[in-house]
């Protein structure tokens, strides 16, 4: 007993390492714009494909994996750039719409570029199983959840140590005042787009040997990191990570126990719950206490 229910802890946390990520952005980006960014999902789905188109053309894996992440960083930022800039006075609906466009418009290019295949990216170390109380896990596991921690430290020290995450948090908190003491605002939700694709892209890289990869990859990564985001409140990185591990760890529990079926279905199950009784989220904050 002790044995499966680790295994389905396991299983929980790697593929709730990934959906804290997604979360992550979703969270930046709706702190410094309001915005719900529904082509979140598109940049996880643009890591892992680039990654793995890289890695089969021969290119070394560990340069693969920063090319990747360069570029989809760069397609956040001309996203925000080309889409969302021009429309910046809109209303925050109509923004919302223009990211559900983006999405499909990346994921459309993606299929005619490199079709409706999946893609896979070799492991980083192997796929030898290590066996712990009776449970296996996948060395690529500990890469996900490894990084995952790694990013989640790099971001706490970009927003507390340096002075363009202090903008960030600035604007995040009350965007007028920021502007008045002199913050270029349009320049951090630039940066902010950048920061959402660079997380998305390790997320997407992080799984693609686990789960593989396509050009549709991105539509349930993003509805459940977006799901996570909300369970976390939307607030901060603490509600975002924890938002991601409960849900990984919910949906493992439930294919396990219940029946793998349904596991698709618990974060909807867990969106309404939320929505209903704690609309603020788990970890719900006030706008002075987001991180």
């Amino acid at each position: 007993m002790l044995a499966q229910f680790l295994q389905f802890l396991f299983s929980g946390l790697t593929v709730g390492s990934a959906y804290a990520l997604a979360a992550l952005g979703f969270t930046i980006i709706y702190n410094t714009s309001g915005v719900i960014n529904f082509a979140q999902g598109e940049f996880i789905m643009l890591g892992g494909m680039l990654a793995a188109l890289l890695a089969g053309a021969g290119v070394p894996l560990p340069l693969a994996i920063i090319l990747s992440v360069v570029v989809t960083g760069a397609i956040g930022l001309l996203m925000e750039k080309i889409v969302i800039e021009p429309a910046h006075n809109a209303q925050v609906v109509t923004l919302i719409i223009i990211t559900i466009g983006a999405s499909l418009t990346i994921r459309g290019l993606v299929q005619i570029w490199l079709g409706k295949g999946t893609h896979s990216l070799a492991p980083f170390s192997g796929d030898t199983p290590i066996v712990l109380f009776g449970a296996s896990l996948l060395p690529q596991s500990l890469w996900v959840l490894g990084v995952t921690l790694v990013i989640v430290g790099a971001l706490a020290w970009f927003f507390g140590r340096t002075l363009l995450g202090k903008a960030m948090l600035a604007t995040s908190h009350n965007k007028l005042a920021a502007q008045l003491v002199g913050i270029n605002t349009g320049r951090v939700l630039l940066l902010s787009f950048g920061l959402a694709a660079l997380l998305g892209a390790f997320g997407g890289i992080l799984v693609a040997p686990i789960t593989y990869t396509s050009y549709d990859a991105g539509i349930m990564l993003g509805l459940k990191g977006f799901v996570a985001a909300v369970l976390g409140g939307l607030g901060g990185g603490v509600g975002a990570v924890a938002g991601g591990l409960i849900l990984g760890i919910a949906e493992a529990m439930t294919a396990g126990y219940i029946s793998s079926s349904y596991k698709d279905a618990v974060p909807f199950v867990l969106i309404l719950l939320i929505l209903f009784f704690m609309p603020r989220g788990l970890f719900g904050a006030k706008m002075s206490e987001r991180v």
